[in-house]
């Protein structure tokens, strides 16, 4: 990818270039940190080396079963369906098999979906790492009744993503399931360039291989200056203004294709950086589309954001048809990418005027070799944020947490988190 750090130097709160150059002190010994802790393969950092790791024929080898399947279904939440869903927006075709992803346990949006999919031709992706989160395993079990009401051999149409033990291991080998390992040492908001992120791109039929070189070189480009690694200089950045006042990072893409990404994102930021009463809450927005509903904020609301702009190079264009309309000749014989480059650089130049700080962020294209760079620096740009922040970047206590509160209120064991919601104060307005 390709930063811009201009609109944050004359912001409020902004940085300087002077400060920034103190700060490569810092990332210099960060990135030392994150190389050993690569070699080692420790917990988390071993993200960052999937790259080389990750078994790109055992991810083909698992899905060929499934010949010319309509649609692809996978039930997972949080990191086992971002990394997948942001693959599959980004890179769809009309002739790709469609992917669909049960993340929420909504009733009505769950018996909606299934009645509409052709069942008999969908195949049903299971990831749980732990393959016991209750969310996906609740879905997994509504979806099995579904296709045998439908008269459908699930066991024909189900392959799982999931560690060494636990339930879907155990129900794997019962019933002979196709089985993708989840990588050892990697959080699920790491996992999209892994077996848990590449499944459903390679039912849709998409290039694994370039995917992975694109993570490849970005990999390969991580050095320990800021000033040399755009995956860095977001990170450093975005640290930096976090500390000034900026505790908002709102991601706002450029191209219908990078929505689901900005979702990806806020869960990678969110859930690696809110530690310790630190970090920089996410928001999502969508350019031009949000200049009108949200802009308004960023530009004259509290002084506590940071605007990510982000755009492809490259794009199928369409031209707009001439026009003597009032007012709107000045469209013809220009492009809908022309319009929306316009306005882009109209947001970007509104926020500098208005002095809110934004980094522009583009890539060559929205194909597999820019979005596996993409979604590697973004994930190194996370990773030397906690560095910089002293906070531990590969762990989720909070949603621990919660996880516990829901099973003991479940009546899945007795847990002292679910005893709290009993405690919870009331104010009923009716």
């Amino acid at each position: 990818m390709h930063v811009d750090l201009g609109s944050a130097l004359d912001a409020t709160p902004g940085v300087s270039r002077a400060s920034l150059e103190r700060l490569d002190e810092q990332v210099a010994t960060a990135h030392e940190r994150i190389e050993a802790g690569r070699r080692n393969a420790e917990h988390g950092y071993a993200a960052l080396n999937l790259p080389d790791t990750v078994d790109l024929d055992a991810i083909r080898s698992a899905v060929a079963p499934f010949d010319d399947p309509a649609a692809v279904l996978t039930v997972g939440i949080g990191g086992s369906a971002l990394g997948a869903a942001t693959f599959a927006d980004a890179l769809s075709d009309p002739s790709d098999p469609d992917a669909y992803f049960l993340d929420n346990v909504d009733p009505e949006h769950v018996s909606e979906l299934l009645a509409s999919l052709p069942l008999d031709r969908t195949v049903l992706n299971v990831v749980s790492k732990s393959g016991t989160t209750a969310e996906t395993l609740a879905n997994f079990l509504v979806v099995r009744d579904a296709m045998a009401d439908a008269g459908v051999d699930w066991t024909e149409r189900t392959f799982v993503t999931t560690g060494d033990e636990g339930n879907l291991r155990g129900l794997a080998a019962e019933h002979d399931l196709p089985s993708l390992p989840v990588p050892e040492g990697v959080p699920g908001r790491f996992s999209a360039l892994s077996t848990v992120g590449l499944a459903v791109a390679a039912i849709q039929g998409h290039d694994l291989d370039v995917i992975r070189d694109g993570a490849t070189e970005a990999a390969d480009g991580l050095s320990g200056s800021l000033f040399e690694t755009p995956a860095y200089a977001y990170g450093a950045t975005a640290y930096a203004l976090a500390g000034r006042g900026a505790l908002m990072n709102a991601m706002m893409p450029y191209a219908e294709r990078l929505e689901t990404f900005a979702e990806w994102f806020a869960q990678l930021w969110a859930e690696s950086l809110g530690k310790d009463g630190l970090g920089q809450t996410p928001a999502r927005a969508l350019g031009a589309t949000d200049q009108h509903s949200q802009l308004q904020l960023y530009r004259a609301g509290p002084r506590d954001k940071l605007v990510t702009l982000v755009r492809p190079r490259e794009r199928v264009d369409r031209d707009i048809p001439e026009t003597d309309l009032d007012g709107l000749a000045y469209l013809g014989g220009s492009s809908l990418g022309d319009l929306l480059d316009a306005e882009f650089e109209a947001t970007e130049a509104s926020l500098a005027a208005s002095g809110v700080p934004a980094i522009r962020v583009e890539i060559d294209a929205v194909d597999e070799r820019s979005l596996g760079s993409l979604l590697y620096e973004m994930e190194a740009a996370c990773v030397l944020y906690g560095e910089l922040a002293s906070v531990s970047t590969f762990t989720q206590p909070a949603v621990e947490w919660g996880k516990r509160a829901a099973r003991g209120l479940l009546g899945g064991g007795d847990f002292e988190e679910a005893e709290a919601v009993d405690d919870r104060t009331s104010l009923v307005v009716e």
